[in-house]
């Protein structure tokens, strides 16, 4: 199984068809999408998607807002949050398979929300999962130079909770950045923890850098490789 993770951009505008071609070029069983916007270009790219055979779409229906797709090419069951979630309930969006359940996550930066929360909630009550996308946080000193990151404090608990960074399980200390500032300076704000009854059955996960060097997009694209 191949997972593409993808923050796209403020919906991806007139970027939509090289996003959708790039997408496609992966060929991803499933496809988190973040920064999505449910609007002329959302629905553009869902139909380039459906056509490829992404025939299991969901995502907010809030046109405009950054919020999450989940294409998929296998079927499982959708969920959204918006009864349980007050702040930014669009930034998660789920899909239940038999064996596990993966969360794609756009959190919003540097603004007030509880959607960690929300998830140390869930991983402690629901069976193995996979949490992927765009945190727009990560590991002070280790997925940033500095030590500016909001909500660190939270991937401790991850570790706690049994949830593996992939990228770390594959790379260890390796140092890369999914996304940089105009001053140059790289943030690993893209990442997949994932419950480590998993673990066994990552083969890899990587960035490909080449679409935001293209700027196509300000993210790269973050892939993670199962087996099964």
């Amino acid at each position: 199984m191949k997972i593409v993770a993808w923050n796209i951009r403020q919906g991806g505008g007139s970027r939509i068809l090289k996003i959708a071609k790039s997408l496609l070029t992966y060929h991803a069983d499933i496809l988190v999408i973040s920064e999505f916007h449910n609007t002329k270009s959302g629905s553009t790219l869902k139909s380039k998607l459906n056509d490829a055979g992404y025939t299991f779409q969901h995502s907010t229906t809030e046109p405009r807002k950054n919020t999450v797709l989940i294409a998929s090419k296998i079927d499982g069951d959708f969920a959204t949050y918006y009864n349980r979630i007050a702040l930014f309930p669009e930034g998660i969006v789920s899909i239940t398979f038999e064996d596990f359940i993966i969360y794609g996550v756009y959190l919003p930066h540097k603004k007030k929300h509880q959607l960690f929360e929300f998830l140390m909630e869930e991983i402690n009550n629901e069976k193995a999962g996979i949490i992927i996308g765009d945190y727009n946080s990560g590991i002070n000193f280790l997925d940033q130079k500095g030590d500016s990151f909001w909500y660190t404090e939270y991937f401790p608990k991850f570790l706690e909770a049994g949830y593996l960074d992939a990228f770390r399980v594959i790379h260890d200390d390796k140092k890369e950045y999914s996304w940089y500032s105009h001053q140059g300076n790289g943030f690993r704000y893209d990442h997949c923890w994932l419950h480590k009854t998993l673990v066994s059955s990552v083969k890899d996960c990587y960035f490909s850098h080449v679409e935001r060097e293209n700027k196509i997009s300000d993210h790269s694209i973050m892939v993670l490789e199962l087996d099964f």
